[in-house]
């Protein structure tokens, strides 16, 4: 006989060098702490979460843990007056995935601190397919602006341009007016860009070996979801007052500057980190739900099967991804 106290999740269990995961099933019994029960109907699949489900790096900081790290859902009972049987809600940040069970399970425990309201003018697939991602671009995009960037300045770089969290920027950053140019070494990708505002596309093959310490100013903004080289040469590139705001490694942890783009032209390098006080990412989800709505996100983002999940990490991991991809808990 069935167990209806049953539910699917994808955890990673001990094993390897820092865990494995696969598909399992819980039960209600098992669930974290918390005093909000979500049953939960997407949850985005992220480059933390393939690393984790694959134990190539120390996230998981329990076994057995559900790996996931942003969801949205429905509340089916809280303990909390702030919230009631039936609202829609999202969850993303405070070790979700890494110290708390996440997102890739049908039903999670969650404490209401950690829960924001679905702001109006957000779908519940909709928050999803922005997630973690969406936030990082809209926090990078509020700092930016904060720091001078308008439409008017000039061009705005955007590298890594296929993935999730620089999808999103180009989408916002285009339909608030910025001439939009995307870096990928993915040529076959540029109607996609193009769909989703940039106005110019270049190769990685743009980038010389050899570089002076400044050059052409080329950007008044740049969105670096790369790290490593490629961070370096947007350094050298920047127009006078420049901001750069950056959130990813993929190419590298570290990078190759010298302090001429900052003194002589005033560039600011702002670091993007998505840790922030719980009213920071309330303002941050409103804005995302009004005028950083991205006009593309059914274009961006693509929903999957809870059983397609093992493939979906190794296609990340190999950068075969362009967009995002959603576990949707209701295909079958």
């Amino acid at each position: 006989m069935k167990n209806v106290n049953s539910f699917r999740a994808y955890r990673v269990h001990p094993g390897g060098q820092f865990g494995a995961g696969r598909a399992d099933a819980m039960s209600r019994d098992q669930l974290d702490a918390g005093n909000v029960i979500v049953r939960i109907a997407y949850s985005s699949v992220n480059y933390k979460d393939a690393l984790t489900a694959r134990g190539k790096a120390k996230i998981a900081m329990k076994f057995p843990l559900v790996v996931g790290i942003d969801l949205a859902g429905v509340v089916e009972s809280s303990e909390d007056g702030r919230f009631k049987p039936g609202d829609e809600v999202l969850v993303h940040s405070f070790g979700l995935g890494a110290e708390h069970d996440g997102g890739y399970a049908e039903v999670g425990r969650f404490p209401a601190e950690w829960i924001h309201p679905l702001p109006k003018g957000l779908s519940l697939f909709e928050s999803s397919a922005l997630g973690v991602a969406g936030h990082t671009a809209a926090l990078a995009i509020d700092l930016m602006e904060l720091n001078g960037l308008a439409p008017g300045k000039g061009k705005v770089m955007v590298n890594g341009a296929t993935g999730g969290v620089a999808s999103i920027a180009i989408d916002i950053l285009a339909q608030r007016g910025y001439h939009v140019v995307a870096m990928s070494g993915k040529p076959e990708q540029a109607q996609y860009l193009k769909d989703l505002g940039a106005k110019e596309i270049i190769g990685r093959a743009e980038i010389p070996e050899r570089q002076r310490p400044l050059e052409d100013a080329q950007w008044a903004g740049a969105v670096d979801s790369v790290g490593g080289a490629q961070l370096g040469w947007l350094l050298r590139r920047m127009q006078r007052d420049g901001v750069v705001a950056s959130f990813g490694n993929a190419g590298g942890a570290e990078f190759q500057g010298n302090v001429l783009p900052f003194i002589l032209r005033g560039v600011r390098l702002l670091g993007v980190n998505v840790n922030n006080p719980f009213e920071t990412m309330n303002r941050l989800w409103g804005r995302l739900a009004t005028d950083l709505k991205p006009r593309h996100l059914e274009r961006i983002a693509r929903r999957i099967r809870f059983e397609d999940l093992d493939q979906a990490f190794d296609a990340l991991l190999a950068s075969r991804v362009t967009g995002r991809q959603v576990v949707d808990f209701s295909l079958r």
